[in-house]
């Protein structure tokens, strides 16, 4: 199988949206999600004779809105308006029941948004539907020929709730990918390595028995997004027992991490028996990441591909965090390798 490819979907439009900062702790700091994110995966990626980059089709608004209200949509519409150049940063955010919010307003940004990490610019709109056409496209390429698939989504995605945006988010990616494949009747395991909780992509299968969520992620006591992703949150009416959250301890190397993976979220998936499996695949729990604290490598990211893989389920990658640019695309690389070396599609 020396010949085999395996497609990796990107658009160029999604290197045209570029924040400069954002407001943490408050204090005004370097944006860490920039093109060079993508720029360095789409590197690595064409170095690699394993993989084929190609462009998505694009994704109809009806798509969009399976996973999302049109309130989104309206509002980075707006945004797509705004003078080049000019940034908008969500500094009010109103509880809902003080109003519904008006989102052709960008001054009512913050009622859909629950960070001032996330801002809007012209670009915002462009990149973000890019990034979930090539989530739904990865989706729909997977076939018993092609059992790996890979979203170089850019914006990520995992931390877009239906109604909200926030955590560089805006369109839940993985949640469209999942969309997808549901469709053909399939029942899906999500499972999210980023170092930070899915809590966007949990909040849109909770109540669902056909659709596992899983995260492995750092204690959100400690961590980003705070409120959400802890082991109490297992489901709600038909969706009980659907969610999982393993919380580690920071510091936790690969070693710890493959012993959780092994003892804990693989067995899960076993268990559900799902169809397909959609893989939200954040880097930042990268020894260097300047925003998680775990201590993996490279040669990790390998072995937790591997170990994923070897569940024989048609997967698809969907970028999500990673933000120590020198390393992610050989990050990148290594958890896409793993992947397809653990499912049989190359030798190792």
């Amino acid at each position: 199988m020396s010949k085999t490819t395996l497609p990796a979907f990107f658009h160029p439009d999604q290197l045209l949206f570029k924040p400069l900062y954002e407001w943490g702790f408050g204090e005004r700091i370097a944006h860490p999600e920039t093109t060079a994110r993508a720029e360095s995966i789409l590197s690595a990626l064409d170095e690699d004779a394993l993989f084929s980059v190609r462009p998505p089709k694009p994704i109809s608004p009806a798509a969009l809105l399976a996973v999302h209200t049109p309130a989104l949509l309206t509002l980075y519409n707006a945004a797509s308006h705004l003078p080049d150049g000019e940034t908008f940063y969500p500094t009010v955010f109103p509880k809902h029941s003080q109003g519904r919010g008006d989102p052709t307003r960008l001054t009512h940004a913050g009622h859909f948004c629950f960070d001032a990490g996330t801002p809007l610019d012209l670009n915002t709109l462009s990149a973000a539907t890019w990034s979930a056409a090539c989530a739904r496209d990865a989706a729909r390429a997977l076939s018993d020929k092609v059992p790996l698939t890979y979203a170089l989504s850019r914006p990520p995605g995992h931390h877009a709730t239906r109604d909200l945006f926030g955590g560089y988010c805006y369109f839940n990616n993985a949640g469209v990918a999942a969309r997808t494949l549901r469709r053909k009747r399939q029942r899906v395991a999500i499972l999210d390595i980023d170092f930070h909780h899915g809590n966007g992509t949990q909040s849109l299968f909770y109540k669902d028995d056909k659709v596992m969520m899983i995260s492995i992620h750092g204690d959100p006591t400690n961590c980003f997004p705070y409120f959400a992703g802890f082991p109490e949150e297992t489901g709600k009416g038909k969706g009980i027992g659907f969610n999982l959250n393993v919380c580690l301890p920071r510091g936790t190397d690969g070693q710890e991490y493959l012993r959780m993976l092994d003892q804990h979220v693989l067995p899960a998936v076993k268990h559900f028996a799902p169809d397909s499996l959609v893989l939200s695949a954040g880097l930042d729990a990268y020894e260097l990441d300047p925003v998680g604290d775990f201590k993996l490598t490279t040669s990790d990211f390998h072995e937790i591909g591997h170990r994923i893989g070897a569940l024989n389920l048609p997967t698809v990658a969907v970028q999500e965090g990673g933000y120590h640019t020198a390393h992610l695309g050989r990050n990148a690389v290594a958890l896409l390798r793993g992947l397809a070396v653990g499912a049989g599609v190359v030798g190792d």
